[in-house]
């Protein structure tokens, strides 16, 4: 298993029109081969931000590396506009390989 995690630092008075993108937009995975699952988390409320999280499991590095590289890649992010003023800065990507896996 291969998780990839985006987090958002969203300015509190633009979480609902974060939010709002995210359920409109079409992310194209469930036709990506090694595509498991994906889930937006919302996280901590602070004075300056709210946390959000973008979840995507996948079977493998390869397979999330292949959709890097795919058209579903680029048609997905194509919709997703960065409005300015809505994040306190770049979402800063991390990445896990599964060194247990409970099911």
């Amino acid at each position: 298993m291969y998780l990839t995690m985006n987090r958002f630092k969203v300015v509190p008075e633009r979480a609902a029109e974060f939010e709002e993108m995210w359920a409109a937009r079409d992310s194209h995975l469930k036709s990506v081969p090694g595509f498991k699952s994906f889930a937006l988390m919302k996280g901590p409320v602070h004075e300056d931000h709210v946390l959000y999280a973008s979840h995507t499991v996948w079977a493998d590095e390869a397979s999330f590396r292949d959709w890097t590289k795919s058209e579903a890649f680029r048609a997905a992010h194509k919709g997703a506009k960065s409005s300015e003023g809505m994040y306190l800065g770049p979402p800063e990507l991390e990445i896990f390989d599964a060194v247990q896996v409970l099911d």
